[in-house]
């Protein structure tokens, strides 16, 4: 195990949150995972829990509110926050094994920006290369300006994406402003780390942009503009395919192909809609979006072509999913979609056709993961279905955490990570808590 573990952070840091082809998922170092798709390669999830003591190693109070991911690196957790009271936005670093909270470092205090009701004041996921952590905020003055694309006239606060890197031991190493952001429905952007480099998405109402700096100096690498000026929220996925490393994501009315060394793009495609905020994933061959606002949209792209590629590489192209905020995930060949209204669908990834659908709850606002060859679906309400893939819906088995959810869940080294509205879950088999203590 010892041997194992130096291998996979070998491995996290040279490639980081690359190419899924490592085996390794002891860690959680980022939004969606160690190969950013929401896929897990532990085999030893429980099935089983609730939110009073079934398989419930620990329960933390977390200070503040917000909807971001944990990350796990080791024996440590990193989460984010807003102290709502003070204006102070947080980033909190936790023990692994019981979950007390070991520092907390105020890395923005400002006012608190324009929002969207179902958004949060801290809504980017940090992510780490087992040597320094990285998040992102936004940082506003208070002043407001009358917002654009919008059906209704308001006012929204324009401001400033502050990304900034921690040491574990909670030192800030560097902080930098990388450009500016607006937008009515609030802020959130999860540093994707490449090579050396932290990438942020800055797609927003205004002069939009993608940007990488690097990781030990916060220093501007390449800055590229986004031409449509649109509101999205879009992690970019990297992948290297055919020789090529891509850097793909979908967002402000097109999905687009990047070189994440500089910045040039591969390819694109117009549409299929105007605003995202669900991640894409990939099999292996194509790249699949779910999304968005104001047309609803699952699409299957091959991504070996150049320039626009429009009429050329759509495989295929569903509109009958309400789809906006969760990202997918895919496994074998089905690929699962969670409809913002508390649908669950599942496409055969080849045809694209829809196998089936079925009710799961109220609403979801989590993105969906997988281990163990199961997908797991957690609705707002902190409600938890288990489906194992297939072409029919197979549930494994439904689980009531107790308590609200709005941030996607994350697995490490045999543990399930759920954050609700107030606490920190940590879900395992109790005898394994006990052997590795």
């Amino acid at each position: 195990m010892f041997l194992k573990h130096l291998v996979c952070s070998a491995v996290f840091c040279v490639t980081l949150v690359t190419i899924a082809s490592q085996s390794c998922a002891e860690n959680w170092p980022g939004w969606r995972g160690p190969t950013g798709d929401g896929i897990s390669t532990e085999t030893s999830i429980p099935t089983a829990w609730n939110g009073s003591g079934k398989n419930l190693l620990w329960k933390a109070e977390i200070p503040g509110t917000g909807h971001s991911s944990p990350v796990v690196w080791d024996d440590r957790i990193f989460l984010t926050t807003c102290l709502e009271e003070s204006q102070k936005r947080i980033l909190l670093c936790l023990n692994r094994k019981q979950g007390n909270i070991l520092w907390q470092k105020t890395v923005v205090s400002s006012p608190l920006e324009s929002r969207h009701k179902f958004n949060s004041y801290s809504s980017g996921t940090p992510a780490t290369d087992g040597n320094l952590v990285y998040v992102a905020f936004l940082a506003v003055d208070g002043s407001t300006v009358e917002a654009t694309n919008v059906g209704k006239a308001r006012p929204v606060t324009p401001g400033q994406i502050v990304v900034a890197a921690y040491d574990f031991k909670g030192n800030e190493v560097w902080k930098v402003q990388p450009g500016g952001f607006i937008s009515v429905h609030g802020f959130c952007s999860c540093p994707v780390l490449h090579n050396g480099k932290v990438i942020i998405n800055g797609d927003h109402d205004g002069d939009s942009y993608l940007v990488a700096l690097d990781s030990q100096t916060g220093k501007t690498i390449w800055k590229k503009p986004r031409k449509h000026k649109t509101r999205s929220y879009v992690t970019p996925l990297i992948r290297k395919i055919d020789g090529r490393t891509q850097m793909v994501l979908s967002g402000s009315q097109h999905v687009a192909s990047y070189n994440p060394e500089t910045g040039q793009q591969h390819w694109t495609v117009d549409g299929p809609t105007e605003q995202f905020v669900a991640s894409m994933v990939y099999d292996g061959a194509k790249f699949y979006l779910a999304a968005g606002f104001p047309t609803y949209h699952v699409m299957a792209i091959d991504p070996t072509g150049t320039g626009n590629v429009t009429d050329s590489h759509v495989a295929w192209h569903s509109t009958n999913v309400k789809c906006y905020v969760p990202s997918p995930v895919v496994v074998g060949k089905y690929l699962f979609v969670a409809d913002d209204h508390g649908i669950a669908n599942c496409f055969d990834t080849e045809s694209g056709d829809r196998l089936w659908r079925d009710r799961f709850g109220r609403h979801f606002s989590t993105s969906l993961v997988a281990a163990g060859g199961l997908v797991y679906f957690l609705d707002d309400d902190g409600k938890t279905t288990i489906v194992k893939p297939g072409a029919e819906a197979e549930i494994v088995a439904v689980n009531e955490l107790g308590e609200e959810c709005r941030a996607s869940p994350a697995i490490a080294d045999g543990r399930l990570y759920i954050r609700g509205l107030k606490h920190l879950y940590c879900i395992g088999e109790k005898a394994k808590l006990e052997t590795s203590q």
